[in-house]
């Protein structure tokens, strides 16, 4: 198996500290499917909702399903959340090898 590097590591706290330097308006209410959680309260605090990141990236489902996973992990399913990105990105990880 190949080992992985980042080529940056930056720490959570930086990227919260840049956040905030960044003095982003309040958060204005959402309207339509983005004004409405079903079931738990876990994407209600994103600043853009990871479908929306999704959709305007134009993810394949794999991807989509991580970008999911990861930004809800700390709200909703900790730990099996990051396994289930994980387990997403090996099931890309497989397919892309496979072409």
């Amino acid at each position: 198996m190949d080992s992985w590097t980042p080529i940056h590591s930056t720490t959570v706290q930086e990227i919260e500290e840049y956040m905030r330097s960044l003095n982003l308006p309040e958060k204005v209410p959402q309207k339509g499917a983005n004004g409405k959680q079903v079931s738990g309260s876990h994407y209600s605090d994103k600043e853009i909702q990871p479908w929306d990141y999704i959709y305007a990236n134009n993810l394949c489902y794999f991807t989509g399903n991580c970008v999911k996973y990861v930004s809800r992990w700390r709200d909703k399913g900790g730990i099996d959340d990051l396994k289930k990105a994980i387990h997403y990105l090996e099931k890309l990880i497989e397919l892309e090898q496979g072409k």
